[in-house]
């Protein structure tokens, strides 16, 4: 049973929802379902596109799981969220130590008196997952730091993509804009962390080369092109910006330009995540 039916139940109402997640559990989290979730937490070459063409993919299962957190999570403290994921084999991390754009989604920025200063992390919201290797949640954290490395306003504020909703900020996710249907045919962004090292949103065919090249300018739309090369890997590390971009007059010329960036594609060359 898809994690899609839950989110439904879980719009049903306005909560608690332990009762709509146990009953869940107990009807979907079967071993077969675990067991198919443990495929996606090993990063490997093309696992996805093995898959036969059923009705969800993992990938688009794994969507809807997200979906569900994200309804989960618009709870300041929401007691059915690691009830839920650790049933289902993930296991929670508290996102204690520096300040790690892999695991860590900025919920609130303190600004430092010294610009410089750089990212001190305050206090851990909630805790994020991890399916083996691979990153589900993030932990939503607040900190402190210098406007030359985060702004309050920005960091705390800006679209966050990838994201299908959260309480307090505007997101941006590829399923929006699509009907009742197609929307659920949206691919989880697949973010490892290996022994080899990172591998962010990994694409369909395995590879992790930039498409585009976030150094250069091709294939880009006119606003992305207005963002600095560092820019543009700020966002795809952080799905979202954390200052303020250089060209910020120009954008501001392009109404809602946010809507306009694509960097579900951005790749970062291999190393360099």
């Amino acid at each position: 049973m898809s994690a899609r039916t839950l989110y439904h139940e879980l719009l049903g109402h306005d909560g608690p929802y332990e009762a709509d997640v146990d009953h869940w559990l107990n009807r979907a989290a079967t071993p077969d379902y675990r067991e198919r979730l443990r495929t996606a937490a090993v990063h490997a070459t093309a696992w996805w596109a093995d898959e036969p063409r059923d009705e969800p993919t993992l990938v688009e299962e794994l969507y809807a799981l997200g979906r569900v957190a994200d309804v989960l999570l618009l709870d300041p403290q929401p007691p059915c969220h690691l009830l839920l994921f650790t049933g289902l084999g993930m296991t929670p991390f508290d996102g204690a130590g520096p300040f790690d754009p892999f695991l860590h989604e900025i919920v609130e920025v303190e600004q430092a008196e010294d610009p410089q200063a750089p990212i001190e992390l305050l206090e851990v919201r909630r805790p994020g997952l991890t399916l083996g290797e691979l990153l589900f949640v993030r932990a939503g954290v607040r900190i402190r730091a210098g406007a030359a490395h985060a702004e309050r306003g920005v960091a705390d504020r800006f679209p966050l993509y990838w994201t299908f909703r959260r309480a307090d900020r505007t997101t941006h996710d590829l399923s929006h804009g699509w009907g009742g249907n197609s929307q659920w045919r949206t691919d989880f962004r697949l973010d490892y962390r290996t022994p080899e090292g990172d591998h962010l949103n990994v694409a369909e065919d395995g590879s992790v080369d930039g498409r585009p090249d976030l150094g250069h300018y091709r294939d880009l739309t006119p606003e992305e092109r207005l963002l600095t090369p560092a820019e543009r890997r700020e966002l795809l590390r952080n799905r979202c910006l954390l200052r303020t971009p250089r060209a910020a007059a120009e954008l501001a010329a392009s109404a809602g330009w946010e809507d306009e960036l694509w960097p579900y594609e951005w790749r970062l060359p291999a190393g360099e995540a």
